[in-house]
């Protein structure tokens, strides 16, 4: 199984529009973030979770050319914003995409793209197959088998999903502790961490470390990041000379690959991706 980082920023991304920070003007790619999700894929099934303002941009640099699914953890624009760019999926596997969500989402992505689901409609609309996932639902992709986990994003109930031994959970900010016992001890945990400063509706970093201390995975990795968390590097060094853990503890960022079948770190000169795979084997 590979999972690819395809975004690890904010709502905003990083660069912030307009923005004169040190992180906005950085040069370093670790500093570029386009919206947060992640892709799926083994060599039989490719899913994505969530589909962004820049859905189009991230399926294009990952030369994504197969695209199952795609899940929602909720239906702010961050997450849906590029739904209308399945029609090239459309028409290349000549079907429906096939896209997986909670009544609340569905109910606001039937309203922010309307022209998909009237009954007489332009026919080059986006063409898509809506499945719902009910509360404490497993379902199946394939041969992925998904466990929904509820939390809080503020007030707005997010799903975040646990498939084998990988725990995927962004826009959070409280997690019950019976969600909590659902992705105890998971191998991998993925997990935003905002900024170091608390915020109304995404774990702070410190409470981020906070909650992967109660999970106990082998590796936790941070994302949904924004530019007031500080430049990658720096964060990284004063978070290794603080925690002295970091082994444990990464701060994810944009087209990080993860195998998780072996053990291996490679440079790839020509995109200047590195390459991460994980140490054990998801069963």
């Amino acid at each position: 199984m590979k999972i690819t980082f395809l975004g690890t920023g904010t709502s905003q991304g990083v660069p912030v529009i307009a923005c004169h920070c040190a992180i906005c003007k950085s040069p370093n790619p670790k500093d570029k973030r386009l919206r947060t999700s992640i892709l799926i894929q083994t060599d039989k099934t490719t899913i994505a979770i969530d589909s962004g303002p820049d859905f189009r941009q991230q399926m294009l640099r990952s030369q994504v050319e197969k695209l199952d699914a795609i899940i929602y953890t909720h239906g702010h624009k961050d997450h849906v914003a590029g739904l209308d760019d399945v029609r090239a999926y459309n028409h290349l596997q000549n079907n429906a995409m096939n896209i997986y969500a909670d009544l609340q989402t569905q109910n606001n992505i039937k309203k922010e793209f309307s022209y998909i689901f009237e009954n007489q409609h332009y026919p080059g609309v986006p063409k898509v197959n809506i499945h719902t996932i009910k509360p404490n639902m497993k379902f199946q992709i394939n041969e992925i088998e998904f466990e929904t986990i509820d939390v809080l994003h503020y007030k707005l109930p997010v799903l975040g999903f646990r498939f084998n031994d990988f725990t995927y959970i962004t826009d959070a900010n409280y997690i019950s502790e019976k969600e909590l016992q659902k992705i105890s001890h998971s191998k991998y945990l993925v997990l935003n961490a905002l900024r170091h400063e608390p915020h109304i509706s995404h774990f702070s970093l410190s409470e981020a470390i906070e909650i992967a201390n109660k999970v106990q995975a082998k590796q936790t990795y941070f994302t949904h990041i924004s530019h007031q968390l500080g430049l990658h590097d720096e964060v990284e060094k004063k978070f290794t000379e603080k925690y002295e853990i970091s082994l444990r503890f990464t701060f994810i960022r944009d087209l990080i690959i993860l195998y998780l079948h072996n053990i291996s770190i490679l440079w790839q000169a020509k995109t200047n991706l590195l390459l991460i795979s994980l140490l054990h084997t998801i069963r």
